[in-house]
């Protein structure tokens, strides 16, 4: 019988900066909930778990200074995000979908209030999803 761990570790790092002197850390540990750690001018701040049960690896995107935006794709197959709006951080919400967990969304942001999110569909095909400032769009297919 092996002493060896039978946990994986973290796994799915995604990283942001939304200003000189800050990095954001993002993983999924083996809880499957999402963490997270922040370094302000080289020092490293606690962890702290975000949670969910994410199914898919996480995905980062900052939005403006201090403002970023996490996503991923939970159990159900919906991409889920939860935003940090420069106060706290808001609640878990669907952005819904039919996406394949076992693929790592992606996202992006051209400028302040545009996100674009993106996601493998269980169908094969990208999906697209984006802010505009006031909404988000319905999916498109990319």
């Amino acid at each position: 019988m092996s002493d060896a761990p039978t946990n994986r570790g973290p796994r799915g790092l995604a990283a942001a900066t939304w200003g000189p002197g800050r990095l954001d850390l993002f993983w999924v540990d083996d809880d499957r909930a999402l963490w997270h750690q922040a370094s302000i001018d080289g020092t490293w701040a606690q962890p702290e778990s975000l949670g969910g049960a994410l199914a898919s690896s996480p995905t980062v995107v900052a939005w403006a200074v201090d403002e970023m935006e996490v996503f991923a794709v939970m159990d159900d197959g919906e991409l889920y995000n939860r935003y940090w709006d420069r106060t706290y951080w808001h609640a878990w919400e669907s952005l819904g979908g039919e996406l394949d967990p076992a693929w790592t969304p992606a996202s992006s942001s051209s400028g302040p209030d545009r996100l674009d999110v993106y996601g493998h569909g269980l169908d094969g095909r990208t999906w697209h999803r984006w802010w505009d400032g006031t909404r988000w769009v319905p999916w498109e297919q990319s």
